[in-house]
């Protein structure tokens, strides 16, 4: 359930007639009437996975929540529930907006519904694959050619580890889980499993049993190792150290036989011109000065931009979404599902997957999650944090200290 909130110093958006987006906002998603009226966050992130994202991923993979009344006595008595479960800090900036008459009902896709198939354990996965192609755009400038040969993935977590958000570079590369093959998608989850940081979770019964909740795990270790290779004992029909290898097999298996990674990809590929072409669309849309170009132009470095700042105002629009859109696709996750079939009972709504090395068949089902639709100033954002990006890597290569593809934090020191 998800509930509007209210700043403490601040009054309920729900008493107020407004809407959510700004001015531009409401240009950008004119068609998406419901979307544009919205008078909250809540019931703009809902009709933007309704009418935007579910249209795209596939409404089967996708569930947008439901839109509930609620009164004021539920919201005060949900207040003093959880109020103790939250941080200070969160509890000092904000509480329940108790005037507000509405909640989201939101489903736990870590969990099959009750009453639809058989009762028994359900285990669930949930992957961020991150951005899965590698940019084509030619308005990628000469000097960040790197972009067209490794992903961002990849560069990016140069710099985390270098402001120390963490402690070693993951081995995993999106190209690999996005790839179609068989083999690479294996090596993709082997490399999450290794390295899951924030980007591999496993719950059973609802219930986390592998990754962090918030920062996620750096590194398996050992320890974590045998406590999910205990974990997995009720779901997994395998001998002691044999079953983390047969559950990886089980979500690689899906992954290349329900091909929804495909979809995913094609949308994430609405980003055709990369944020060094976006951008600039962005200062059209918004009538102001274009401040990449000025920053170039006082730099004396010759760039080809200028075409951009001569195109009509709905291909700026459609260039901006687009790039939206595909923004919300790289940052999703994918929530996969698996529930053990008692028998070979195939009249079940789910797909079907049969692990061989444990001759056990399952039922699974793919959700997409968190499609939070991104505030269009965040474009200037995104522009900045590409370069600081990519000053890191260009830094890194210039020092040559990879061994591998390992990196120590004394390295980094070593560079400052």
């Amino acid at each position: 359930m998800r509930i509007q909130k209210a700043a403490r110093n601040g009054s309920s958006h729900c008493m107020e007639d407004h809407t959510v987006l700004t001015e531009h906002e409401r240009l950008l998603w004119k068609e998406a009437e419901e979307l544009v009226s919205s008078p909250t966050k809540e019931l703009a992130e809902l009709h933007y996975v309704k009418d935007v994202m579910s249209p795209l991923l596939g409404p089967k993979h996708v569930d947008a929540g439901m839109h509930v009344l609620a009164c004021r006595e539920f919201l005060e008595s949900v207040e003093k529930k959880v109020i103790c479960q939250r941080p200070a800090w969160r509890v000092d900036a904000a509480k329940i907006d108790v005037k507000c008459d509405f909640v989201l009902l939101m489903t736990d896709h870590s969990l099959f519904p009750s009453g639809i198939v058989k009762v028994g354990p359900c285990i669930s996965v949930e992957i961020k694959p991150k951005c899965g192609f590698l940019p084509f755009s030619r308005f990628i400038a000469e000097r960040n050619a790197i972009k067209r040969s490794t992903t961002r993935f990849r560069m990016h977590q140069v710099l985390k580890l270098r402001q120390h958000e963490i402690s070693e570079l993951s081995q995993y590369d999106p190209l690999d889980i996005f790839s179609g093959s068989n083999e690479r998608i294996h090596k993709a989850l082997n490399d999450l499993y290794s390295t899951p940081q924030n980007n591999f979770r496993v719950f059973l019964n609802g219930s986390i049993i592998f990754g962090g909740l918030g920062g996620g795990v750096d590194k398996t270790s050992i320890v974590i190792e045998k406590a999910f290779e205990g974990a997995l004992k009720g779901v997994i029909q395998a001998d002691d150290g044999l079953r983390t290898r047969s559950f990886i097999e089980l979500v690689a298996e899906t992954v290349y036989n329900s091909r929804v990674l495909d979809q995913l990809l094609e949308v994430q590929k609405l980003d055709s011109i990369d944020i060094e072409g976006a951008i600039h669309a962005y200062y059209n849309i918004i009538s102001k000065p274009c401040m990449v170009c000025r920053e170039l132009d006082e730099a004396r470095v010759p760039h080809g931009y200028a075409s951009l700042h001569s195109i009509p105002l709905s291909e700026s629009l459609k260039i901006i979404k687009d790039y939206i859109i595909a923004a919300t696709a790289k940052d999703c996750s994918l929530m996969v599902s698996f529930k053990p079939r008692e028998d070979r009972d195939f009249g079940s709504p789910y797909g079907s997957v049969y692990l061989k090395s444990t001759n056990q068949n399952f039922d699974y089902k793919v959700n997409f999650i968190d499609l939070d639709l991104k505030p269009l100033k965040k474009m200037e954002t995104y522009y900045e944090k590409d370069k600081k990006i990519l000053n890191s890597y260009a830094q890194l290569a210039k020092t040559k200290h990879m061994k591998g593809n390992t990196l120590s934090m004394e390295v980094f020191e070593t560079i400052k």
